[in-house]
């Protein structure tokens, strides 16, 4: 029996990114051509298993299932929410981003911005970075002291928990580039005009602490990943993989969920009857 992706891409016990190759197959489509017709033929299948969530919930589920992206400059969370997200009904949809906290945000406890975007029942919500900035660059950048990024790791998982126990399905992907990857497309935005809108002189910053992030990533995976709210660590120097693979473990994570269109008391043949004689001439 083959692998699941779900199995092929779940974090490793050490958790350890750089032992993971960013330009891997390890499941899946072995070329680009491949991986366009693989996620054409998975559009139908988180088409009909989100209005089925959508439909579940208008009659009174409480389910939910959120993607949490995370991932160094340029690694593609935007190309994920456009080429995975975009397969589905946007009315189904809300996607949330998560930047350095404001002074507002900074005042209050790490999770206050992030419980108000959580997706309500029938939604799949998407996390564009999440809630765990502040145990990456809160701790890179020394923006709190480190028993305070340290006892969030804590946290977090009790956050998880109190989500998947009522009723959200959580997965999270660490979208993972290598530095020699993250500079051609840095260079890319900068030779194209029409992408240089993108460019952030401080992405630089981030990139010349590649390995105090790399560390970072290593030990929230380790002390965050859990059978309930499960890490994937995602090869993502292959555009085309990547969007495969993140469409991939949604469409197995949503059969798992198997939801379903609730039932009606409808007498139909008689309804049919009544739109029937409605019908003018």
């Amino acid at each position: 029996m083959s692998r699941s992706v779900r199995d092929a891409l779940r974090v490793p016990a050490a958790a350890d990114p750089s032992a993971i190759d960013p330009r891997g197959r390890p499941v899946g489509p072995r070329d680009k051509a491949a991986a366009a017709t693989a996620l054409a033929d998975l559009a139908s299948t988180l088409d009909a298993r989100q209005e089925a969530l959508y439909a579940e919930a208008a009659g009174g589920g409480s389910r939910s299932l959120l993607l949490v992206l995370q991932g160094m400059d340029t690694s593609g969370k935007g190309g994920v929410i456009q080429h995975v997200a975009g397969l589905v009904n946007p009315q189904g949809l809300s996607i949330a981003s998560f930047k350095r906290p404001t002074p507002e945000e900074r005042a209050r406890h790490f999770l206050w911005r992030v419980r108000p975007k959580v997706p309500a029942p029938g939604r799949i919500g998407i996390f564009d970075r999440s809630h765990y900035e502040d145990v990456l660059i809160a701790r890179v950048d020394a923006l709190v002291p480190e028993d305070v990024w340290r006892g969030r790791y804590a946290e977090i998982v009790a956050f998880e928990e109190e989500l998947v126990a009522a009723g959200t399905t959580i997965v999270k992907c660490m979208l993972h580039i290598s530095p020699a990857e993250q500079a051609e497309r840095l260079l890319a935005r900068l030779d194209d005009p029409a992408k240089r809108w993108k460019y952030n002189p401080g992405d630089l910053d981030a990139r010349a602490s590649w390995p105090a992030y790399q560390q970072a990533y290593g030990d929230a995976l380790r002390h965050t990943d859990s059978d309930a709210a499960p890490w994937y660590v995602i090869p993502s120097d292959r555009k085309w993989y990547r969007n495969w693979a993140v469409a991939a473990l949604l469409a197995e994570t949503l059969a798992e969920m198997d939801p379903q269109f609730p039932a009606t008391d409808l007498d139909v043949e008689a309804e049919r009857a009544k739109v029937l004689a409605s019908v003018v001439g």
